[in-house]
């Protein structure tokens, strides 16, 4: 049974920078199928979504974007869920890294960390880039936060926008159902009390 708030010592951790096809939506979905918790969990969960305009939901509004749909997706399946929206549109790791603080309250259980990017387009380093997303996760671990990086390049072109960056409805679904199966495999995993042993999804 999870148990919200800190109990255990250290907590799994989960950071994934993978590059998927358009197949992979099967099996995302497959994954999605596990039942909620039999015992139930007495607080909602919280979970926080970070990120630039594709997190805020640019072109299609906050209530069809990602975080939303993950929310609406969870609690149908019978998790106390909350996805808190922390989308900032044209936002860089930098200023993610700087109101991360801000932005992810006490006693949240899970960020997602959708670096965008923005730190390209406004002539940033891709070194700098990764450095901050490593920090980001750094300050997440350290207050028993289980995190998850999402990269825009798991989501198939042909779910983008006309500009070719930004999310239509229909990519916000797939984001949604790409990250269920590995948000509830967080949310029922064994707590770990000997160390932050990182798990990784292909």
């Amino acid at each position: 049974m999870l148990k919200i708030g800190g109990a255990c010592t250290f907590a799994l951790v989960t950071t994934f920078f993978s590059v998927i096809a358009f197949g992979a939506l099967a099996q995302g979905k497959a994954m999605d199928s596990s039942p909620a918790p039999t015992m139930g969990i007495a607080s909602t969960i919280k979970i926080v979504a970070i990120g630039a305009s594709n997190t805020a939901g640019w072109g299609v509004g906050s209530e069809n974007a990602y975080p939303a749909q993950l929310q609406l997706m969870l609690q149908t399946r019978g998790y106390n869920v909350q996805v808190a929206n922390a989308g900032r549109s044209f936002d860089t790791t930098g200023g993610m890294l700087r109101r991360l603080d801000a932005a992810v309250p006490s006693g949240t259980f899970l960020v997602i960390v959708q670096p965008g990017g923005n730190d390209l387009r406004f002539f940033g380093s891709k070194e700098q880039r990764a450095a901050n997303i490593a920090t980001i996760t750094q300050n997440l671990v350290a207050r028993n936060i289980k995190v998850i990086v999402l990269e825009n390049t798991v989501v198939p072109s042909a779910l983008y926008q006309w500009d070719g960056i930004h999310f239509t409805t229909e990519g916000h679904k797939w984001v949604a159902s790409y990250l269920i199966g590995r948000v509830i495999a967080l949310i029922n995993a064994p707590e770990v009390s000997s160390g932050r042993a990182p798990a990784s999804f292909d």
